[in-house]
């Protein structure tokens, strides 16, 4: 029932996509110490408390690693982080969770940040922002950065009346403040949890311009993950792939990548899945 659920949650949830966060990653595992564990249950479920939905491990409530009740605020999430544990086989891979873990991080906030900080923490990557540092050869690449680059940063610009610019310095290129300021403001109508799921995309993809991209849909997530990793495409295509790593490298951002913005989108939606879908 949880992979139709998840179905449709996908469907209405994420049309387009096919630092301090890896902190956070290393408390969970900390917590959980062991990357596997025997998995010990049977049946996943959802259920809605007081406090928002709640996911059931046979009879136990789901806890977080500090030992709260894992209790999320959208149904549709609710069933994404279900979904997570009931694909789940003979032993329980923690890694492949991104879904609990980012809930983890907002429910126990294991650096006390306030929202402030967080969006700081997000906009950070906008003085290195991947897509604005330039190269001045080999001709090919710079040609490659410029058709590539240029649109999403011009979309940017646009959608938000900003400017960002690009620069072949080391120091990168000079943002203005007024930009900045956009930015600061725009964030600061997201919640918390979204900002949490916001800053693990930029993390990821080492850039404000394409996250804000793929969060607005204007990039699906292939796309996104293949602007952040141009340069080295280029020298891949140039050089050859390394078997097996680079393609396992690839995959990993993509599900990071797809899993964080899938999040900021289910804990940006005042609406939850209609209940008859639990009953189909």
């Amino acid at each position: 029932m949880l992979g139709r659920l998840w179905a449709r949650v996908i469907a209405q949830s994420r049309p387009g996509l096919c630092s301090p966060v890896m902190g956070k990653m290393v408390e969970w595992r900390r917590q959980y110490p062991a990357a596997e564990r025997k998995k010990f249950y049977q049946n996943v479920s959802i259920s809605q408390g007081e406090g928002g939905f709640e996911i059931n491990l046979d009879r136990r409530k789901l806890k977080t690693p500090q030992g709260k009740l894992f209790t999320v605020p959208s149904e549709a999430l609710a069933i994404a982080v279900a979904t997570e544990w009931d694909s789940q086989k003979d032993t329980l891979q923690f890694f492949t969770m991104h879904l609990t873990t980012l809930c983890n991080t907002a429910l126990d906030n294991p650096t006390q940040r306030t929202k402030e900080q967080l969006i700081r923490a997000a906009l950070k990557y906008l003085d290195t922002d991947t897509v604005c540092y330039r190269v001045e050869e080999p001709p090919g690449l710079v040609e490659l950065q410029r058709s590539e680059w240029d649109p999403v940063i011009k979309w940017i610009e646009n959608r938000y009346n900003v400017v960002i610019g690009t620069s072949t310095n080391i120091l990168g290129p000079n943002i203005p403040k007024e930009s900045k300021q956009v930015f600061e403001q725009h964030l600061s109508s997201y919640n918390s949890w979204a900002l949490v799921g916001l800053e693990y995309v930029t993390h990821q993809l080492k850039s404000v311009v394409l996250s804000l991209n793929l969060i607005d849909r204007n990039l699906n997530v292939e796309k996104a993950v293949l602007l952040s990793r141009l340069e080295e495409q280029y020298q891949i295509e140039f050089w050859g792939n390394v078997e097996w790593a680079h393609d396992y490298d690839l995959y990993e951002l993509r599900s990071r990548t797809a899993a964080g913005t899938l999040f900021v989108h289910l804990c940006s939606e005042s609406s939850t899945v209609k209940h008859k879908l639990l009953q189909d």
